[in-house]
């Protein structure tokens, strides 16, 4: 991303039309697809334009082609229902006149109702836990060429995976569970949808690779292909994404080519779970051409 834009500037959209969006890759030069994160932030961004006052509290999507991050992503938002409590968009993100992504939303107005909540797991304070960026630079001896750009651009999301990330290069079976502290690094501001759409855009690193851990591979791996088919997140409370959270992750199955993998983020500060996700991957190994 240019180091000039926050990452509120890039994921901004231009509106064409009462409900058709648009909006752009960063540096579309340095990436082979759009990142799955992206298209979930700006499809909520774009739902948000059509809703007033009411807060998201769970959206539903499905990947459905690789996008094209050398052109714009036109977005259009259906307004499924305005209700008395709960509005429903569904958006549908278009390249090359074909669907590569959508998403459904579902948002309510602010009431107070019967609350509990799981408690924040144990885990190394985010100072104590070295930072994958950092992790990264030890690895850069063993990293390929067309992965060098990508270390060296700045990173909107600020990350620390307890017990470091796999080494891609030599992964070695873990378990298929894992903790990452994580927070945006540029200020988001005082709107608190945008700190959804950026935890939003957030939630979709690491989580896929939960259920890869077992198995002693990495997308360096030949014949190894992996990619996002379907992501669900429930916003539990309001959250200012520029403190630490902790990503609590686990896979509790694979089979069929797929991985499936559950995340809940914690509040580093007082411990509240501010959401929940899922997400179900592709994870095969292909095999070789006669």
């Amino acid at each position: 991303m240019n180091t000039t834009q926050t990452l509120v500037e890039t994921l901004g959209l231009e509106r064409l039309e009462v409900n058709l969006f648009r909006g752009a890759t960063p540096d579309a030069d340095q990436r082979q697809r759009i990142y799955g994160g992206q298209v979930i932030a700006q499809s909520l961004l774009a739902a948000y334009e059509t809703v007033d006052e009411r807060i998201c509290h769970s959206l539903h999507c499905y990947f459905i082609r690789p996008g094209d991050p050398a052109i714009p992503i036109v977005f259009e938002v259906d307004r499924s229902r305005d209700g008395g409590s709960f509005t429903t968009r569904r958006v549908i993100a278009v390249q090359h006149g074909q669907q590569i992504f959508n998403l459904a939303a579902s948002f309510q107005t602010v009431e107070q109702g019967f609350e509990h909540q799981s408690d924040m797991p144990d885990a190394p304070a985010p100072d104590e836990v070295e930072s994958d960026a950092e992790r990264r630079l030890k690895l850069s001896a063993t990293t390929p060429p067309e992965a060098e750009d990508w270390i060296d651009q700045h990173q909107p999301i600020e990350m620390r995976t307890v017990g470091g990330r796999l080494d891609v290069a030599a992964p070695e079976p873990r378990s298929p569970i894992q903790q990452v502290w994580f927070r945006a690094k540029d200020p988001i501001g005082d709107d608190p949808h945008m700190h959804q759409v950026i935890l939003a855009y957030a939630s979709d690193m690491s989580l896929l690779g939960t259920s890869i851990r077992p198995h002693g591979v990495s997308w360096r791996t030949p014949g190894f292909q992996t990619a996002s088919l379907d992501h669900a997140m429930w916003f539990h409370r309001p959250t200012n994404f520029n403190e630490w959270h902790l990503y609590q992750q686990e896979s509790p199955s694979a089979s069929g080519g797929r991985g499936f993998n559950l995340g809940y983020i914690y509040r580093a500060s007082d411990g509240v779970l501010v959401a929940s996700c899922a997400q179900e991957g592709l994870m095969r190994m292909r095999k070789p051409k006669a």
